[in-house]
């Protein structure tokens, strides 16, 4: 009987352990929003794997494209026509080694250029848009 009820006891201590989910990496969804006042060329996202989104004209929206895992900030870069010759801007270099992740849902780059002088992508992410299941 002891024995019974020690392997009872067990099967309930094993059934009764979960596993408790932690915020998921991903998948995230991420579109690029452009809020500067310049038509952006070859837009490119790099999030461990680098995606082109193509033409994204002034106040446009892109679509949205499926990345296994997003964080708040990423590399951008895209080309902008000064004077009449495609000039590279990119974002900061980023470290994502202590960064949170986004997690399921879907998210906007909000891309800006302050200053036009500096070749330099300022971006901000607009978050929870959505939950993704």
């Amino acid at each position: 009987m002891k024995k019974f009820l020690l392997i009872i006891l067990t099967v309930l201590v094993v059934a009764s352990c979960k596993k408790n989910e932690r915020t998921p990496e991903g998948p995230t969804d991420v579109r690029i929003k452009n809020v500067s006042t310049f038509a952006l060329h070859d837009v490119t996202v790099d999030i461990d794997t680098v995606v082109n989104y193509g033409v994204i004209n002034v106040q446009a929206t892109s679509g949205y494209i499926r990345f296994p895992k997003a964080y708040p900030k990423v590399k951008i870069t895209a080309k902008v026509n000064i004077d009449g010759s495609l000039v590279t801007f990119a974002s900061e270099a980023v470290d994502y080694t202590y960064m949170q992740y986004m997690g399921r849902m879907r998210i906007t780059y909000m891309v800006s250029i302050p200053n036009s002088e500096n070749n330099l992508l300022e971006m901000e992410v607009i978050p929870v848009e959505e939950l993704i299941f």
